[in-house]
């Protein structure tokens, strides 16, 4: 465990590190004017302060860089669509602050509030997201370049996005690329506000947006003993699970040290190949990379040696989940929930999971009075009769074992199971996920 904190607390020295000191990436010139020095940075403040609007984007480098950080951000406002420049080692609390206190437009705005949030403490007071509006319009097709060719009869290029946004100069078609993330958002979202006002869903996407400020910006602490579960480690028994948490472990230090993303050093598949292998005393060659250096692979198979010195009481446990059985009751409630979401969605034309996931109806199912409050208001109206409360679970509770109310409540929390040799992790037999 200690050494799983000392990874975390190595990559997150790495991003606090690159958030304020980049070198000479930051220096290039640029093809557009770009707000790469204090001057004018400060220049521009004037003018964003006294914006009646201003419509925000971000890029970052999550595919070429690890840990990912803010590489640019856009900004426009009624006189001026600009590009800022994080990587310049700007102090960019006067920005932040001009953009606090008001509403923000942006498109897609979940990955740009967890990223100001991550990396520079920014939390927004009021957002308008395009995107979200598009949604609880019915649109289908709800990208940004379909929404702009839609209402705007303007057609972007968006061949830059995967782009390694890290890079200086940016070339002029990243730059025009940037620039069109936000030049047009304020003419769509002037549109799709108008159209939310006429269908009586204005105050839907208001609620929406401040719940997704919420749980965009909340920040989530690492599970230690589950963060290095990846795909395909449900099938390994505890000696080679204990491979692979050396094995991750292994893969962060070069990941972090080399900045680029995990999956760069090694893939998922080949972490559980070679931990199932090793636990068994197999060659695990046959799984390695042919593009892997002498170092690393010393780096790999001393970990790999250090996981099989262990003993079983230091092995991870398997993680199964508790399953329980959903009463009658329960199943009927389910139904008669989702028939009811269904048809309000058909009559609205939305996507039903906008009212509640499927998660969502099974928890509502099981106990509407706990889990009710979780919903939003407008959601909460759809889903409920009028005049009628939905029934609670109060007269059949799921037991463990024997039948109706004749057993104790099922546990929801993941238990650590015994040990057992090479197995499927046992999924949940409700039926509603």
């Amino acid at each position: 465990m200690q050494s799983l904190r000392r990874v975390a607390g190595a990559a997150l020295l790495a991003l606090n590190l690159r958030r304020f000191s980049y070198g000479p990436l930051a220096r290039g010139k640029y093809i557009w004017q770009v707000i790469d020095t204090e001057q004018k940075l400060a220049a521009f403040l004037p003018a964003l302060r006294a914006a009646k609007w201003v419509a925000v984007d971000t890029e970052a480098d999550s595919l070429h860089a690890y840990p990912e950080k803010v590489c640019l951000i856009q900004i426009s406002t009624v006189s001026s669509d600009r590009l800022i420049d994080p990587l310049a080692g700007l102090n960019l609390g006067p920005l932040l602050e001009a953009l606090s206190g008001r509403e923000l437009i942006l498109h897609g705005a979940d990955y740009d509030l967890r990223l100001l949030r991550k990396h520079h403490e920014f939390v927004p007071s009021a957002i308008f997201d395009t995107m979200l509006a598009a949604r609880l319009l019915g649109l289908r097709q709800f990208g940004l370049g379909h929404l702009v060719e839609k209402y705007l009869a303007v057609k972007l290029e968006k061949g830059a996005q995967k782009a390694n946004w890290a890079m200086r100069p940016l070339t002029e078609r990243m730059e025009h690329y940037a620039h069109n993330d936000t030049r047009h958002l304020k003419s769509l979202a002037d549109q799709l506000r108008a159209e939310l006002q006429a269908k009586g869903r204005l105050a839907w996407h208001q609620e929406s947006c401040a719940r997704l400020i919420q749980d965009s910006t909340q920040l989530h602490v690492p599970d230690l003993d589950s963060v290095w579960r990846i795909r395909g480690s449900h099938l390994l028994a505890p000696p080679a699970l204990a491979v692979l948490r050396e094995l991750w472990k292994w893969r962060e230090k070069e990941a972090v040290a080399a900045n680029k993303p995990p999956f760069f050093v090694m893939s998922h598949e080949a972490l559980v190949n070679i931990a199932a292998e090793a636990a068994l005393s197999r060659p695990i060659e046959p799984f390695l990379p042919k593009h892997l250096s002498e170092r690393r692979r010393g780096g790999l198979l001393k970990a790999v040696a250090h996981a099989r010195e262990l003993g079983p009481d230091r092995h991870p446990k398997i993680l199964r989940h508790a399953s329980r059985r959903p009463s009658e009751g329960e199943k009927r409630r389910f139904i008669d929930l989702q028939k009811r979401r269904d048809a309000q969605a058909t009559t609205l034309g939305i996507d039903p999971t906008l009212i509640a996931s499927r998660g969502m109806l099974s928890d509502l199912a099981f106990d509407w009075d706990k889990h009710s409050p979780e919903l939003m208001s407008w959601q909460h109206e759809l889903l409920k009769l009028d005049g009628e409360q939905v029934p609670s679970r109060a007269q059949a509770a799921p037991t463990i074992g024997g039948s109706q109310g004749s057993g104790r409540r099922a546990p929801s929390q993941t238990q650590p199971a015994t040990t057992s040799p090479l197995q499927m992790q046992i999924p949940s037999n409700t039926p509603f996920r």
